[in-house]
């Protein structure tokens, strides 16, 4: 039956929780995640090609974009406008012309290069011709480095003119001559012959 009564003296009643299933069951996994790859047509790409460590080139080896060799190179390596980056097993028995050059490896041959980079596992024997270079503390080198000053975009040449040469003749007072003559191996001033 209700009673009418004080609305504090009514205590609501919660519904009973259920009670807990206690199973012997694994633990849900979570799922795998995968990282999403972010759009790239904003980023200026560079292609990179990639010689690996079982590729053995004898002749030219040439071409337009940055080059990543980790395998076996003898004659030569024409990379002008890019960069070569040798990898931990790669030999070179090349002369080597690039814009940038970074060892890892073995090279035995000439590099010219607008900055060349020896790393510490780096053993290098030839000369180097470069604007730029590092070289770190554990590399080993044997042979010159002829550092070249950076070329200025569009400096003006000039040429050298060839200099005439003229015998130059100044004007002698008689009173320095004669001083000058009096003594022969002895050359006079103007001061020496005002005291005459």
């Amino acid at each position: 039956m209700w009673k009418p009564g004080k609305p504090e003296e009514r205590t609501p009643v919660a519904p009973a929780a259920p009670a807990p299933q206690w199973t012997n069951t694994a633990p849900p996994t979570p799922k795998e995640t995968r990282p999403v790859e972010t759009s790239r047509f904003n980023e200026p790409r560079t292609e990179m090609a990639h010689i690996g460590k079982s590729v053995i080139i004898k002749g030219e080896l040439s071409g337009s974009e940055d080059l990543y060799l980790d395998g076996e190179v003898e004659g030569t390596i024409e990379l002008r406008d890019n960069s070569l980056t040798v990898g931990p097993n790669g030999r070179v028995r090349a002369n080597t012309h690039a814009k940038d050059v970074v060892v890892h490896g073995k090279v035995n041959g000439n590099l010219r290069a607008d900055r060349v980079e020896l790393k510490k596992s780096a053993l290098v024997t030839g000369d180097i011709i470069t604007q730029r270079v590092v070289i770190e503390d554990g590399a080993f080198f044997k042979g010159g480095i002829d550092i070249q000053r950076e070329q200025a975009k569009e400096a003006p040449k000039v040429e050298a003119r060839p200099v005439e040469a003229r015998p130059v003749v100044a004007p002698v007072s008689a009173s320095a001559a004669v001083s000058v003559g009096a003594t022969p191996g002895v050359q006079g001033s103007l001061i020496e012959a005002k005291k005459l």
